[in-house]
């Protein structure tokens, strides 16, 4: 498969600044490394709050993005022909450095990726919903099931591995990490939405949905209606100010809290309550995560051909990536809901 020179990719061009459209060299494989040309990329909250924020990413100019889809162009010397060849489908996410805070990110026509951190897709996904996978699996499993000394996981046994389906069997959960609840055996398992998801939901595992715009008061009413009010694991995927002490509430006493932004605060609140915090840390190529990670990767492609895991809904935004900085303001002003915006990096004009 011939390789281009160049490629098209959207550039945050400084910390705080704006995003370009940029003509840039296609990177080169290393013996380690994946060379895939992008068909989809999916958008996510955490790149407008770089921008806004100046958060994760220390070295400008960037390419942000941390899902995506495509197809295998070029394999690394050291990897072997039974793990990836050219012409393979499979999802990824972006390739960062956390310690060194740099970030290849997904907002390209082509992009290299450490093996390790990439899994293939069966037939029955398209590129579109792949690329609303990878991201979402880490950050709701990694922080579940992550057993290796020092990681901030509920240390829970994996579903994936021999034993560990229905595990919890009789055990509550307060979640959006539905699928991977439902796969462990929870029950009930709680998720707070928009009431017209409701449906949805219930097709991903969730046995109950409750109105996220009811009061905290009303809230609680209805944690206690179906779970004596405390959960042993509680997924906060919010973790904002006003979610916190209502997760921590719904909290049972030696439970488990997993919070998608750190805060100290809340972490010294349930050291006194006796309850356990956890901050979820979503990416494969994390060295605390990578033990845990290579399963997972190997055993995602048959959950998703079989159903298990299920990708997210999509909408595709015109114009490949000139469609990112628009969904990203859509992302920021909380007008998306349900779906997974997704552009085409292919067809960026």
């Amino acid at each position: 498969m011939s390789i281009p020179a160049q490629q098209k990719a959207l550039v945050l061009e400084s910390k705080f600044g704006k995003f370009a459209l940029q003509t840039t060299d296609v990177p080169r494989p290393g013996p380690g490394d994946l060379l895939v040309k992008i068909e989809a990329a999916a958008l996510n909250p955490a790149d407008w709050k770089i921008q806004t924020y100046g958060i994760l990413v220390n070295e400008y100019p960037v390419v942000l993005g941390a899902d995506g889809s495509g197809i295998v162009i070029a394999v690394g010397e050291k990897i072997s022909p039974e793990a990836f060849a050219v012409g393979d489908r499979v999802t990824f996410q972006g390739d960062i450095d956390l310690e060194k805070q740099m970030l290849h990110g997904t907002y390209s026509q082509y992009l290299t990726i450490p093996h390790e951190a990439v899994a293939k897709f069966p037939d029955n996904l398209s590129f579109d919903e792949a690329a609303t996978v990878s991201s979402g699996v880490a950050t709701a499993a990694l922080p579940l099931y992550n057993h290796v000394e020092g990681a901030d996981s509920v240390k829970l046994f994996p579903p994936w591995k021999e034993g560990g389906r229905g595990k919890y069997a009789g055990k509550s959960f307060l979640v959006f990490a539905i699928q991977f609840a439902r796969l462990s055996g929870f029950s009930p398992i709680v998720a707070t939405a928009s009431r017209h998801h409701a449906a949805f939901l219930k097709t991903l595992g969730a046995t109950h949905v409750v109105d996220r715009k009811l009061s905290t008061g009303e809230l609680q009413a209805e944690f206690a209606k179906i779970a004596s009010g405390q959960f042993e694991v509680v997924y906060d995927a919010v973790s904002l100010a006003d979610t916190f002490p209502l997760s921590l509430a719904a909290t049972a006493p030696g439970g488990h809290l997993v919070v998608v932004l750190s805060a100290a605060e809340i972490a010294e609140e349930a050291e006194k309550q006796g309850k356990n915090v956890h901050h979820a840390r979503g990416w494969f190529v994390a060295p605390i995560n990578r033990e845990v990670s290579g399963p997972l990767l190997a055993s995602l492609p048959k959950l998703l051909e079989t159903g298990d895991i299920k990708p997210n809904r999509v909408e595709v935004l015109p114009g490949g990536l000139n469609g990112v900085v628009s969904g990203l303001e859509r992302l920021k002003a909380n007008q998306v809901s349900g779906v997974k915006l997704v552009v085409h990096p292919q067809e960026t004009a």
